[in-house]
């Protein structure tokens, strides 16, 4: 994964890390208030040893002193020191549970002791603290006395006495608060990794490209008017949506260059990605551009050409290919161009026989001579098996994919499908793709600031293209 591909992650799941981390934030607030606040208490011991005076005897005493502040540090936990001060202070503790909140340090190089106690009474923590280190001195007095000398050569002075804490020192409820927002942004960031892992969908080019080298033929946005309004281009040519199948019919237009067959079936992985729109759409785009095309509804399963184009599909493809009826009898012109459509006609029992006969390979070897495009509506590619047996017949295969709805899994399947039986890829059109956010699509950017000029200059365009088309077939003919 490339850098781009995390500040994605991070952008996508925004939300899930702000609430983890106002998750972590909160639990440390309520631990910090939850927890009971505690007094931390210190004196501090010097330890001294009598030596001669020359500088041997005082470096040799200096050693000794701090090898010894060591030992004396560690008696300050033994029963022999805490048990005079439970006794002093009247605590209902043991030694044991006393040595728990009793801590005592040296520092490198120095012949210091700091006796330190925490208990949640300021007073008895400074308590402690001074008791505990007057009977560590007179602990050791005792200790270094005995034997055959009558006083000890080392001697322990309270150089500072535990003044009572003001305020408490835990909880730290600033440093809890940053390290409850430091962990709750790492489990956030985690759990969108997580989710991010988790999810199979096609939601970006860069998924797409992960499956297959061929390209991106272009991509239109979401649009929850699209079931009343299919036709975007005829009923809206100045929105993006409908550039958006204009941008696709160019792209489509060079990567057909030098390939022979103008036919292309337009499939999807599963159903509802928006196949059979981008079919009617893409076929009005390239009759605007001077092209002879006819959009061919092959779902024999659930057509939805005819009622999307507005046109009668009770006769079509299926009474054409049984010999019922002939080519002039079905197909139906569109609009004011040279735009065709041959509508599905009734549901046969056996689709797939129909689609992969004889008599649908001539249909298409037919139209591919008498158009310039012809756009084969087909069904999904892994329910059934229509669409690839017709990408073989026809020059190949336009494979749809719905952003957020299509799964990796189900859009690899639908390749091997069609590598299986040798038909082409021509490319991918990613639908339904959001405006906004992380995977908005990247060609709402223009902006449009052409307006109202734009889409009529694309009108006279076609007027021009479609004129001068219709010469040069009758110069042909």
């Amino acid at each position: 994964m490339e850098l781009r591909d995390y500040i994605r992650i991070v952008r996508t799941g925004w939300i899930l890390i702000v609430v983890m981390a106002l998750a972590g934030v909160g639990a440390a607030a309520g631990i910090s208030i939850l927890t009971k606040p505690q007094f931390k208490g210190s004196a501090q011991v010097f330890v001294s040893t009598q030596s001669g005076g020359t500088a041997t005897d005082l470096l040799q005493g200096s050693t000794f002193t701090q090898q010894r502040v060591k030992t004396y540090a560690g008696l300050v936990t033994t029963p022999i020191v805490l048990l005079p001060v439970i006794s002093n202070l009247h605590l209902s503790m043991t030694a044991d549970e006393l040595a728990k909140t009793v801590t005592a340090s040296a520092q490198l190089d120095t012949t210091l002791i700091t006796i330190s106690a925490v208990s949640p009474d300021p007073v008895q923590a400074a308590n402690i603290a001074n008791l505990t280190s007057e009977s560590l001195t007179n602990v050791v007095q005792n200790i270094e006395s005995t034997g055959a000398q009558s006083s000890s050569q080392v001697k322990l002075t309270r150089v500072q006495e535990a003044q009572v804490p003001s305020t408490p020192v835990t909880p730290n409820v600033l440093l809890n608060l940053g390290i409850g927002l430091i962990a709750g942004l790492a489990l956030g960031v985690g759990a969108a990794m997580l989710r991010h892992t988790l999810d199979n969908r096609v939601r970006n080019v860069r998924d797409i490209e992960m499956i297959s080298s061929s390209p991106i033929l272009g991509g239109t946005t979401i649009n929850p008017k699209a079931a009343k309004r299919p036709l975007i281009v005829q009923d809206d040519p100045r929105s993006p949506r409908a550039e958006a199948f204009r941008t696709l019919r160019t792209n489509l237009q060079f990567i057909d260059a030098g390939a022979g067959s103008r036919s292309f079936v337009i499939t999807s992985s599963i159903e509802s990605e928006g196949k059979s729109s981008t079919a009617s759409n893409l076929a009005i785009a390239l009759d605007n551009a001077g092209h002879k095309v006819i959009v061919v509804d092959a779902d024999l399963r659930r057509p939805k050409l005819a009622e999307y184009m507005g046109l009668e599909g009770a006769v079509g493809l299926t009474d054409l290919l049984i010999g019922r009826a002939d080519m002039d009898d079905v197909i139906q012109p569109w609009g004011r161009g040279d735009l065709h459509v041959l509508p599905a006609g009734s549901v046969p029992p056996n689709p797939s026989e129909l689609l992969g006969s004889s008599a649908m390979h001539a249909l298409v070897r037919q139209l591919e001579q008498d158009f310039d495009y012809v756009l084969f509506d087909a069904p999904p590619l892994l329910p059934v098996t229509d669409a690839a047996i017709l990408s073989k017949t026809a020059g190949g295969a336009i494979v749809v994919v719905a952003a957020g709805r299509t799964h990796r899994s189900q859009l690899g399947a639908a390749v091997t499908a069609l590598e299986n039986v040798g038909a082409r890829v021509f490319g991918f059109v990613l639908t339904m793709l959001p405006v906004q956010g992380p995977h908005a699509y990247g060609y709402q950017a223009y902006g449009y600031g052409y307006g109202p000029v734009y889409a009529e200059d694309e009108a006279e365009i076609g007027k021009t293209e479609r004129a001068t088309a219709r010469r040069v077939r009758g110069t042909v003919g």
